[in-house]
């Protein structure tokens, strides 16, 4: 590559539009510039690029062995679902129906399958086969799988798109207490994967009837809140109950030898979560990855000149060779770009630590390593550099939720009167307000602020409603929302 190519290379991934001045913009320009997504040839869908996928299978690592370790198995349904299953289930069918893309009739088909916008229905038809006895009790499946929803909205990389991935469990229970805990099992998991691996603080509670899944009784959401002033629903646990028991005949013999309808759950997370870790720790440069999630957690940088070449590479794949078996680690040897290109490019893509390695460095027998985050240069000696790695890797991580955690709770209000709620909402906050329960006020919040109830922080909270003035019944966060 000629000076003037890499000039003009470089150009090009500099040029990202300012976070502040037009969030939308730069959102869409990072995501396909950091190399994690891109558009489709197919209106609405997404191609996940092999660093977007990488991330990916990091969360699905941690999530799948937390699972896994409270008797979840993992299986896999047919995309297919037969129009007659949903149907089977009305209210579930109704939730889905506007977005349901259909096969139709194909051969000697007899009726048309839609293709899977969430898999309760055909599971449960094997569910109801396999459930017997007590003894099988509980099931607990999941499938790490793709979703297709027919969105007529105006779509966007991983936050809105035609075809996404995700994992769904479902589970089935001999007692509603066993199923209780199972919900808010998962819950408290998805909180940890969200706050610890992913470094985004979310709020937890109940959905409002309106926002609860179709045909579930009630829903557990974690909402997260995004630097343009929108809640982001992160993931969700269901409490089914026994509403699909009784439409999909799921019973079960107990230990007396009666027959009884099982309780249910569902619970699941997308890959939408990736579109919230670009929108909460991105800046101006590019992506910022939180490295417990970040597919190279450090690159290292040789800086050399024809002289020094052969040794600094040498030394170069020696620190990899150290560091590589405790940690993610890249070496960026190529010769066709100067360190300052790969400067730009690994920041773009929101590598935690940069190693920087010269003749000088040699001589004095350290490397430099460089923070993401917050930019800082600090010289390690080379007997220290493991230490000094996790160290800085932890303390990232550990900022970057502190930074995340104090921008929510800066923008979290509460307000009194309907005046107050509209102004905040104007002003992209998230509103803590009081709430009588009644649809007819979220309704009117709905309409006036297009401002949704994101959860319910709680069940009995003295105060009148932020809407209408009368008793309220509970405390609730509204906000826009994704």
């Amino acid at each position: 590559m000629t000076k003037k190519q890499e000039k003009t290379a470089k150009e090009e991934a500099e040029r990202l539009i300012p976070k502040a001045e037009d969030f939308s913009e730069w959102y869409n320009q990072l995501v396909q510039k950091a190399k994690l997504a891109d558009y489709a040839p197919i209106s609405g869908c997404m191609i996940i690029r092999p660093y977007g996928f990488a991330i990916w299978e990091k969360i699905q690592h941690w999530f799948d062995q937390k699972i896994k370790a409270t008797g979840v198995t993992n299986a896999y349904f047919p995309l297919f679902i037969p129009e007659r299953f949903l149907h089977k289930e009305s209210e579930h069918f109704e939730g889905f129906m506007p977005e349901v893309a259909w096969v139709e009739k194909k051969d000697d088909a007899e009726e048309r399958y839609a293709l899977r916008p969430t898999s309760e229905t055909i599971m449960y038809d094997a569910y109801a086969k396999w459930i017997r006895s007590w003894r099988d009790l509980p099931l607990r499946i999941n499938q790490w799988c793709n979703i297709v929803r027919w969105e007529v909205k105006a779509t966007r990389l991983f936050l809105r798109t035609r075809e996404f991935l995700w994992q769904e469990g479902h589970t089935a229970h001999a007692t509603e207490e066993e199923c209780e805990k199972e919900v808010a099992l998962r819950a408290n998991q998805y909180k940890e994967l969200v706050e610890t691996q992913m470094a985004i603080p979310v709020i937890m509670g109940k959905k409002s009837k309106s926002e609860t899944f179709a045909g579930a009784d009630y829903t557990i959401a974690l909402e997260a809140f995004m630097p343009d002033g929108r809640g982001l629903q992160m993931a969700t646990s269901h409490k089914l109950g026994q509403h699909f028991a009784k439409v999909f005949d799921i019973k079960f013999t107990d230990k007396e030898g009666k027959e009884k309808l099982v309780w249910q759950t569902s619970w699941g997370l997308s890959t939408r979560t990736i579109g919230a870790v670009v929108m909460v720790h991105g800046d101006d440069k590019g992506l910022v990855l939180p490295p417990n999630i970040a597919p190279i957690q450090a690159v290292i940088i040789p800086i050399y000149d024809n002289d020094t070449k052969k040794k600094v590479l040498e030394e170069s794949a020696k620190l990899r060779k150290k560091l590589e078996a405790k940690f993610s680690v890249y070496l960026d040897d190529r010769d066709s770009y100067s360190p300052g290109w790969k400067f730009n490019e690994w920041e773009m893509q929101g590598v935690p630590i940069r190693i920087e390695i010269g003749p000088k460095d040699i001589k004095n027998r350290q490397v430099v390593l460089v923070r993401r985050d917050i930019g800082e240069k600090k010289p390690v000696k080379e007997s220290e550099v493991e230490h000094a790695l996790a160290k800085a890797l932890d303390l990232m991580q550990e900022n970057l939720y502190r930074k995340a955690k104090e921008f929510l709770s800066a923008n979290i209000k509460d307000a009194r009167t309907f005046e107050e709620l509209e102004k905040l909402i104007h002003n992209k906050k998230m509103v803590r307000a009081h709430w009588c329960g009644y649809s007819e006020c979220e309704e009117k919040t709905k309409e006036k602020t297009t401002a949704t109830i994101r959860c319910i922080e709680g069940e009995t909270k003295e105060g009148k409603c932020v809407v209408c003035g009368k008793p309220a019944k509970t405390m609730v966060y509204f906000a826009k929302a994704y």
